[in-house]
């Protein structure tokens, strides 16, 4: 399955999926760039041009909510509905031998994020996601597959207690998070469907339109809110950090858009739980990508990479619980930063990691496709390498997660929300330095531009 495929073998497999739809064999197949879950190829058959989606294993598949079969049936429910969502054509077999998957008709359009907030009217584009999230969230169940999970909120915040636990419970900013989830947990209200990942990257869009709804493999019943909150993550608005819904221009005109099309009202504490929720989601679903490749489940290079962005959402996580601290705490100066080590005698871990980092950066016009995407990656694990080193990071200290978890110490006990602002800064600055919101936080919390 997956990498170790030929390209012959999945193009034997394809044309069977095909034929049974009447269509000819696939020509030009080629792997599309990033895609850490699921794998996508792009290929024509005839004349029109077609994407297919499938697992890397079938391994990966297992112990997930629902298969490519009930994800093809979601597709095709919202299509109708008048989704802008992608026309599914067939559904892989087992017989097909290339594992699990389905085929949709290729939309116009690019999910590039920073093409996409380069466009010129933003403001429309924002106002037709709104109405196609409006949209998702009025299919009825009848129309859906049975296997479609719905949300329990309590049980969804201890599993992610039970992931964190699973990661090593050392990240007291994880662990803050979880223990104002538990003591937030909001009433139940009528469950919808939600996309579960609704954000740019997962949109197409073309001359500032909205051309197409990908990536339906974390659909659920829940609250409206979890949707409508998850896109507006400072992780999805990529370089414009200032456009708080979707990089893509104010909230209020999302919620605006969002509430004349669907009819309902937006409640702000509701949007701001499932800000912090799905905060701490992706800083867990970071960090389960190291285990992922470990297990050798999935042995691709972004698994490692993906779990160091962990401390792009625990900076977020901060910049979004510091405001219950008491003001005195908000207003206190945080410690100064250490100073960089200074390198003797041979060459360190971190400036081996650099060396061959710069040899990469030589040889990347060489490589094209995929294997472009993959070395870009690399540098970036070298990078990180190399700057961890520098600096002298340590491991997150396990007993203040557990007091902060079990509410032994919160953003009221004094210097804490200090010592975490600067955690938190040199964790990132570390990992991912130019994450646009590490510019944000150092200006708000140091003064410094």
């Amino acid at each position: 399955m997956g990498e170790i495929e030929s390209a012959h073998a999945l193009e034997q497999g394809l044309g069977k999926a095909l034929a049974r739809v009447g269509l000819a064999p696939p020509t030009g197949l080629a792997r599309l760039t990033g895609g850490a879950t699921m794998e996508s190829w792009r290929f024509s058959s005839g004349s029109d041009g077609f994407v297919l989606r499938r697992a890397p294993s079938l391994a990966f598949m297992q112990g997930r909510p629902f298969g490519h079969a009930s994800e093809a049936a979601i597709i095709r429910a919202a299509h109708d509905a008048g989704v802008t969502a992608p026309e599914v054509i067939v559904e892989l077999r087992p017989d097909d031998g290339i594992g699990s998957g389905f085929v949709m008709r290729a939309l116009p359009g690019t999910p590039d994020p920073r093409a996409i907030l380069a466009m010129e009217k933003p403001e429309r584009l924002l106002r037709e996601a709104a109405r196609n999230l409006a949209r998702i969230h009025v299919l009825r169940p009848q129309a859906l597959p049975e296997d479609l999970p719905e949300m329990d909120y309590g049980e969804a915040v201890e599993g992610l207690a039970g992931q964190f636990e699973e990661a090593g419970r050392d990240r007291p900013i994880v662990a803050l998070g979880l223990r104002w989830l538990r003591e937030n947990l909001p009433e139940r209200v009528e469950p919808v469907l939600n996309h579960g990942d609704f954000r740019l990257g997962n949109l197409l869009a073309e001359d500032s339109h909205l051309t197409g709804v990908l990536d339906w493999e974390l659909a659920h019943f829940g609250d409206r809110h979890e949707d409508l909150a998850y896109g507006c993550m400072a992780v999805w608005r990529f370089s414009r950090v200032d456009r708080p819904a979707l990089g893509l221009g104010a909230l209020q005109d999302y919620v605006a858009a969002y509430e004349a099309e669907s009819g309902m009202r937006v409640d702000a504490g509701r949007f701001r739980y499932w800000l912090v929720y799905r905060t701490v989601w992706w800083a867990l679903g970071c960090l389960r990508n190291a285990n992922m490749w470990r297990s050798g489940e999935d042995r691709m290079l972004e698994r490692v990479v993906i779990s160091r962005r962990t401390s792009e959402q625990e900076l977020d996580l901060l910049l979004l619980l510091e405001e219950d601290a008491p003001e005195e705490e908000q207003a206190r100066r945080i410690p100064p930063a250490n100073d960089p080590l200074e390198a003797e005698g041979e060459a360190s871990v971190g400036e081996i990691a650099t060396a061959v980092a710069e040899w990469l950066s030589t040889i990347k016009d060489s490589v094209e496709g995929h294997d472009r995407f993959q070395l870009a990656v690399a540098r970036n694990a070298l990078g990180m390498i190399a700057r961890n080193d520098v600096v002298g990071i340590h491991g997150e200290d396990a007993m203040l997660a557990l007091d902060l978890l079990d509410g032994e110490v919160s953003l009221a006990t004094p210097g804490l929300l200090a010592m975490l602002r600067r955690a938190a800064l040199d964790k990132l600055a570390a990992d991912v330095p130019k994450y646009p919101m590490l510019a944000l936080a150092r200006a708000k919390w140091t003064g410094e531009e």
